[in-house]
């Protein structure tokens, strides 16, 4: 990022529009240079550095789905047909010699198909007696045989750079072979806390002040989607003490992160700082919760200045700060899903800013989705955070809004796999 100083004015009055701040946040970040090697069991939730490519076909034998029989016939059998029974083959002990036509043998789920075995019988259709099997209810054409590249052939790419790795992707590398992958470096993220009111948690209070929470709720948010604070300051609005702990941020981190101060309060000092040590692109949002949000360049170390509110600055980072680490891992940004629900109850709202609402998806009797919005939408609530799973987008002109009334929302669920 360029640390030139940004023109005073560089949005609209009313704050820019969310995608237009995403659209400025993405283009200005880079990828981080390197890579690291690690094993896979410290892999769940990294970027892959590189394509991962198949050394082998995996599993690399013709291999036997089910219990049952290995025969070698080139046509299916009839009822009645009969073969000698031969010897067995087991997961990690197959049989060691190839079948000629009209020979059999005993197979286990997983194990190897001997060479010239052309199908397997499941053993519910045949019966063994002295050394002979007999088939005595009908086969069909399904051979029962997996592939010896069923899960890979050699030279397939299992996976492309770029690639934020989960559960199945660790398990079928494993399947493969691979033991340990590069991965892209993941941003250090500093997280600085203004406010002269704050005390921490479990202390007592003194006129005026309240427990500081958005330290806890930005690190455990954060932590959710993978991505680990490095190092987390709570600090007085004082412009020297403030000036210091961003220039301690910007030394260690690729990323600096504040919440408070952005606004144009007689204590709202980050802003000011901010332009005095690197750039402000834009201050505002047209957007509620998060209209006072501030994005530049610290010393060349990308800044992000969140709401004071917890809602706001928790919110705003799903939308502007995810998305940027994102690019800084060189993934691909991936924003919230989306879905179409229709409101459960009505909903009081002043039209003027889009609103980003915390509602409960619920199924209705028609299996119809449903919004469940509870209790108050204060942007100093963080009670309306616990239990949503939906994040309502509602439009500018909308004010309230009737039982029934269908919106777009962004699902508030991680993937499993």
């Amino acid at each position: 990022m360029s640390s030139s100083t940004a023109s005073p004015e560089p949005y609209p009055r009313e704050g820019l529009p969310l995608e237009e701040a995403r659209r400025q946040v993405l283009a200005a970040l880079t990828p981080l240079a390197g890579s690291e090697t690690l094993p896979l069991e410290q892999a769940l939730g990294r970027v892959c550095a590189e394509p991962v490519i198949a050394r082998e076909a995996v599993p690399g034998f013709r291999a036997s789905i089910m219990d049952g029989y290995a025969l070698a016939d080139p046509s299916v059998p009839q009822v009645g047909h009969s073969w000698p029974l031969l010897g067995r083959s087991a997961p990690g002990a197959p049989y060691p010699s190839p079948l000629a036509e009209g020979e059999a043998i005993r197979i286990l789920t997983g194990a190897p198909l001997p060479k010239g075995a052309t199908r397997v019988l499941p053993q519910e259709l045949v019966e063994a007696d002295g050394g002979r099997l007999r088939l005595i209810r009908a086969a069909g054409e399904n051979p029962w045989i997996r592939a010896a590249d069923e899960e890979a052939a050699a030279g397939q790419e299992l996976l492309s750079a770029g690639v934020r790795l989960g559960p199945a992707d660790l398990g079928r590398l494993a399947s493969c072979g691979v033991a340990e992958l590069a991965l892209r470096p993941r941003p250090r993220l500093g997280l600085l806390i203004s406010g002269d009111e704050l005390v921490p948690a479990g202390s007592a209070r003194g006129p005026g002040q309240i427990w500081e929470s958005n330290g806890t709720l930005l690190v455990a948010l954060l932590a959710r989607l993978g991505v680990v604070v490095a190092e987390r300051r709570v600090v007085a609005d004082q412009p020297a003490a403030l000036r210091g702990a961003l220039l301690g941020l910007a030394a260690g981190c690729d990323v600096v992160v504040s919440t408070g101060g952005v606004s144009a309060g007689d204590s709202d000092w980050i802003r000011p700082l901010l332009a005095e040590l690197g750039s402000v692109a834009f201050w505002k949002l047209f957007l509620k919760p998060g209209r006072p949000f501030a994005f530049g360049d610290l010393l060349g170390t990308p800044f992000f200045g969140l709401p004071g509110n917890p809602v706001a600055a928790a919110i705003t980072a799903l939308q502007l700060l995810v998305p940027a680490l994102q690019r800084l891992e060189g993934a691909p940004v991936e924003p919230l899903p989306r879905l179409k629900v229709r409101l459960a109850s009505g909903l009081k709202r002043g039209a003027g800013r889009p609103e980003l609402a915390r509602a409960c998806l619920r199924v209705g009797p028609e299996g119809e989705l449903l919004a469940v919005v509870e209790g108050s939408q204060a942007s100093s609530r963080i009670g309306s955070l616990q239990g949503a799973d939906l994040l309502l987008e509602i439009p500018a002109d909308l004010g309230s809004l009737s039982a029934g009334t269908e919106l777009w929302a962004q699902l508030l669920r991680l993937p499993i796999f």
